[in-house]
């Protein structure tokens, strides 16, 4: 009956779903691009490295009122400044430093510029996951020794020679040092969040190589130590005992203030939920009022319904059908009508998802839950819209009914 309804009237059922198709549109298509947003961004933000304190000169978390001039004039970390915390610490996994530069990247007749160049310690593996795609990471006894080898960006990689597996074995030039290709980093995509590592447009070398090349005191990229906690120990933890750690390293008095800045990559992580919630608010107020205006619509439709069926109720109650059956029709009916408006508004936002995904950084995608959410919702839109018509039809009088016309 309920198809037959909107096969007969056509124009009327479609300028009234258009309202829940809209609404679902507008309130699943944010659900899905905040929700995929979110998820890509703490994704990168894990990549930098889950349960892990970044220690460096710089306070990673800011603001309009941001004190740069705090922290411009702290000493920068030191790679002897490693050895230390591993001595000391009894709830550090993995320590790791990294310095970086920039030089242009030179291999027969190519070059690249500003290519960042990333002096790294052998357990930075452990803490940012390096996939190489082609060949092999640097090893152990390249990293004491500090040889001539290097892991490449994959996007580098392409810009040089073409493709990936071609780059092994390769010998490329930066500031007049040869240095052979070992290895090639999987394609990591645009991170959202930035971060010191771009390991599409990347060459990785051993610190040791890396400090024989340049001045390591200078400013560069920026030089960090990576500390990532040992299972079951909380970053918190790990922070505290950081912060005495690093007090004592640096000789400073009880009165002086650290010199030093812990950013727990937890808490950058924790700092995005209450953006996406209020991204999440901003979609529910937008829907809103176009779900308010597509309810209207369909208990206008009921109510026309309704009154269409007048006979029908009235024979249906006369041969025996009690009153909560015929509640329950209405009820099934109009929830039936907000469905149809909701699948509408579904594949609308399937079609904006696919087309988004292709120039976003990121993909779009509709999460089950967020598809449970919807239906859920037009079947409550539908109930809410058709309670009071499916009432005046329950409570007919079978005899009114039948004589009306």
């Amino acid at each position: 009956m309920s198809v037959q309804e909107l096969n007969n009237n056509k124009l009327r059922s479609s300028l009234s779903l258009t309202g829940i198709a809209f609404g679902i549109f507008c309130i699943i298509g944010v659900l899905a691009t905040v929700d995929s947003l979110k998820k890509k961004v703490q994704t990168d933000i894990m990549a930098l490295g889950s349960n892990t304190i970044y220690i460096d000169k710089w306070q990673y978390a800011g603001g309009p009122d941001y004190p740069w001039w705090k922290f411009v004039n702290r000493p920068l970390p030191k790679y002897d400044e490693v050895s230390f915390i591993k001595e000391k610490s009894s709830l550090a996994e993995y320590v790791s430093y990294s310095n970086g530069s920039s030089a242009n990247l030179l291999y027969a007749n190519y070059q690249i510029n500003n290519v960042t160049i990333n002096g790294i310690s052998e357990d930075f593996n452990a803490i940012q996951k390096v996939d190489v795609s082609d060949g092999r990471y640097l090893t152990g006894s390249e990293f004491t020794r500090g040889n001539p080898v290097a892991v490449i960006g994959y996007e580098n990689a392409i810009s040089l020679f073409g493709t990936t597996p071609r780059a092994i074995g390769k010998t490329v030039v930066f500031n007049g040092h040869h240095v052979t290709i070992v290895g090639v980093i999987a394609k990591q995509g645009q991170s959202m969040v930035g971060g010191p590592f771009d390991f599409d447009h990347c060459l990785i070398i051993s610190y040791r190589y890396f400090a024989s090349l340049y001045n390591v005191l200078d400013n560069n990229l920026g030089p960090v130590i990576m500390v990532k906690a040992k299972d079951n120990v909380s970053s918190e933890a790990l922070v505290q005992e950081l912060e005495g750690i690093m007090r004592q390293l640096r000789k400073l008095s009880p009165t002086e203030d650290d010199n030093f800045a812990l950013n727990d990559i937890n808490l950058l992580s924790q700092n995005t939920n209450g953006l996406f919630s209020s991204l999440n608010i901003g979609g529910w107020a937008i829907a809103g009022l176009s779900l308010l205006v597509g309810a209207f619509g369909v208990a206008n439709i009921m109510f026309v319904t309704v009154r269409e069926r007048t006979s029908q109720i009235g024979l249906k109650k006369a041969i025996g059908a009690k009153s909560r059956t015929i509640l329950t029709e209405f009820l099934l009916e109009s929830a039936f009508l907000c469905i149809i408006g909701g699948l509408v508004g579904l594949f609308f936002v399937w079609l904006l998802a696919t087309g988004l995904s292709t120039v976003m950084p990121f993909s779009i995608g509709i999460a089950t839950n967020i598809i449970v959410l919807a239906f859920s919702i037009c079947v409550g839109l539908g109930i809410l819209s058709g309670i009071i018509p499916a009432s005046i039809a329950a409570r007919m009088n079978p005899v009114v009914a039948i004589r009306s016309k």
